[in-house]
């Protein structure tokens, strides 16, 4: 009993010193983007039309340790998002939804005018040029990063 009770008091003893030096043990580094993906020049450009998709464009980095898939993109006040790319077919330019996009450890993509782009479809009233929206990218494995994208009006530069 006298054994338990000396170490129980010598664990105290041990917490309060620990307490007492005003030196905080550093929590585990967390990293804030697991995907290792960046974005920069980041725009959404609202439809000229109301009730049209909204566009939008950036640059993807991907500062990882290994190649990324990107499955899917959502907007923040959206109601869908889908990944596009233009393609030609029967000798004509369309564009058409997307699947996976892979970005090489390293490599930047653009998602840009006449390219690769998002569509965001039924915005909410409430975004307007000027403001900014979350721009949420999943890739395969289930991680996430989020992004601000400025929004721009329609007849702002590409």
């Amino acid at each position: 009993m006298r054994t338990w009770i000396a170490a129980a008091a010598l664990a105290a003893g041990t917490l309060t010193l620990a307490a007492c030096s005003g030196k905080e043990e550093a929590a585990p580094a967390v990293e804030a983007n697991p995907t290792g993906l960046t974005v920069s020049n980041a725009r959404l450009i609202l439809p000229a039309v109301a009730g049209n998709p909204a566009a939008v464009y950036f640059d993807l980095k991907n500062d990882g340790t290994r190649a990324v898939a990107v499955r899917r993109a959502d907007i923040a006040g959206a109601k869908s998002a889908e990944m596009h790319d233009m393609m030609e077919y029967n000798r004509q330019m369309t564009m058409a939804a997307m699947g996976p996009l892979t970005v090489p450890k390293g490599e930047t993509v653009k998602f840009e005018p006449g390219a690769k782009h998002i569509m965001a479809f039924e915005l909410s009233p409430e975004i307007a040029a000027g403001g900014k929206v979350e721009m949420t990218l999943t890739i395969a494995g289930g991680d996430k990063a989020s992004f601000e994208v400025p929004v721009q009006s329609a007849d702002a530069a590409r």
